[in-house]
């Protein structure tokens, strides 16, 4: 066979089956493993992925992208780039590393069920490489962000977080919990593949690789590259799996499927890559902006592809398009002013030139989010630092574990959604997250946020035992990334620089 061409024996390999003969077929495929949804093998041998590769080639593409990656970062490895960095740029890379690296590694092992357990021969075959790509991806990523530990110790969050309790930490694993790590190999191929891969990877690696290169780091974004042509080939899977389903009866199943991935992985990455984009960026070197990258990439192509593989839009797609420009400003003042709950330097990123780009972007933003910024900038400029610190700790979403938060200002829309299930009340923070709940309440409402913990005890009465609990030893607790020095180019009230 290695005589031959790949398209004359690909098709056959990838197809091979076997019937089970020491044990049944049930035992083999155990539906809490192997949820076939009813569907026939013969049908699940259908399965097609568009991307085929052969290990001879898949090794050899691997090896090529590291060779690149690090023979870059080789390169650049004595620069004083990120001595010279702006603090925007260096909390970017902090906050990725941290939340991005160890997902990545624990991928691996939903893979790793896709591979034992799928139904589909072909899958299996590529759920095969995506165990092996989660595995480098983690890998990668924990070795670069490495680089910058003899700079600052905030990196050693990148392994760190994953066993810690910070409620950052709690909310995104969770949700990868949730759609990754708790269910079946078909699920969990249409909920990582589709929910995930299909529609937010582009987000997180293209947007920021674009946004490395033009900061001039050229290390970071050739990494990121590197990862996304992987992540573009196992995001694959999902797509026929969905066909499969649609095409036999089982639709609905599918629909709901990619409706709670889809969201759970909004919040996220609204989050993640929001702040990010729209904040962390230095200004000069931004792409674009969170929203003008949510529509074309997410809202205008992953909406196409989840039509053409005969599914609807999500019920919620109206209210998608209204979260895009809000839901992560809000985010941005609440990470900002509970900075000591991030083992980061938290960038405020709203000086009047920062601010008149997010206006731009986002019109409306200086009469919402703007007003909270304005009290915020005041009581800095008045020495009254405790009074950017809230007393009171924050509602958080029992779902997506961020805080709730409405629209404030001229066009204020507080938010209240809530569940009231065994003398306990469930706090949302929007209607789909509380949707979710409500479809298997029983499988989320054993879940605490960070804030259940500290009312039920778990957590002791004292802000240090708070800290202590998620892993933040004092040098640890986030501090203002510019030393408050961001509020110098206010010379006049903040709402009238901004309206200049």
């Amino acid at each position: 066979m290695t005589l031959l061409k790949m398209e004359d024996w690909y098709d056959l390999a990838r197809e091979t089956n076997w019937t089970p003969g020491y044990v049944s077929e049930e035992a083999l495929y155990p539906s809490p493993m192997s949820n076939d949804y009813g569907i026939p093998v013969e049908t699940w041998e259908g399965f097609d992925e568009p991307y085929k590769v052969s290990y001879r080639d898949y090794v050899r593409s691997q090896r090529d992208k590291d060779v690149a990656a690090y023979s870059v970062k080789a390169a650049l490895a004595r620069s004083d780039f990120f001595k010279n960095a702006s603090p925007h740029w260096k909390a970017l890379l902090a906050l990725h590393f941290s939340g991005v690296c160890w997902a990545e590694f624990h991928s691996a092992s939903a893979f790793a069920r896709m591979t034992r357990f799928s139904r589909c021969p072909g899958m299996r075959n590529m759920a095969t490489f995506g165990t092996l790509d989660e595995i480098r991806h983690g890998q990668i990523q924990i070795y670069f962000a490495y680089e910058f530990l003899k700079h600052d110790a905030v990196f050693d969050w990148c392994h760190k977080s994953s066993k810690t309790e910070n409620w950052i930490i709690i909310s995104l694993r969770h949700a990868l919990d949730d759609i990754a790590h708790t269910r079946d190999a078909t699920s969990t191929a249409v909920m990582l593949n589709m929910g995930l891969e299909q529609s937010f990877t582009n987000l997180q690696f293209v947007a920021l690789s674009a946004d490395a290169a033009k900061c001039g780091d050229h290390s970071f974004a050739t990494m990121l590259q590197s990862i996304q042509t992987d992540e573009a080939r196992h995001a694959q899977i999902g797509e026929p799996l969905v066909r499969i389903l649609c095409e036999n009866g089982r639709k609905q199943e599918a629909q709901q499927m990619v409706e709670i991935s889809f969201w759970r992985m909004w919040k996220q990455f609204s989050a993640l890559s929001g702040i990010g984009m729209d904040y962390y960026t230095p200004l000069e070197h931004r792409e674009c902006s969170l929203k003008e990258f949510m529509e074309e990439w997410v809202i205008g192509q992953f909406g196409r592809t989840i039509e053409a593989l005969g599914l609807d839009l999500p019920w919620y797609w109206e209210f998608l398009k209204h979260d895009i420009a809000t839901f992560h400003h809000a985010q941005q003042i609440g990470i900002y002013v509970y900075r000591a709950t991030q083992w980061w330097r938290p960038i405020a990123s709203v000086s009047p030139a920062e601010r008149a780009w997010l206006e731009e972007k986002y019109p409306g933003w200086n009469d919402t989010y703007g007003k909270c910024w304005d009290v915020i900038i005041e009581n800095i400029r008045n020495g009254d630092y405790d009074k950017t610190v809230p007393v009171p700790p924050p509602l958080i979403c029992n779902m997506c574990g961020l805080e709730v938060s409405g629209i404030a200002g001229g066009e204020w829309q507080a938010v209240d959604h809530f569940v009231d299930l065994d003398e306990r009340r469930f706090h949302f923070c929007s209607e789909p997250c509380k949707w979710i709940f409500e479809l298997e309440p029983a499988r989320y409402k054993g879940h605490r946020s960070i804030i259940d913990r500290a009312f039920d005890g778990t957590i002791g009465p004292d802000m240090d035992d708070f800290y202590t609990y998620m892993g933040q030893s004092p040098e640890e607790r986030g501090v203002c990334g510019y030393d408050y020095q961001w509020i110098d180019g206010y010379e006049t009230p903040p709402t009238a620089a901004a309206a200049e």
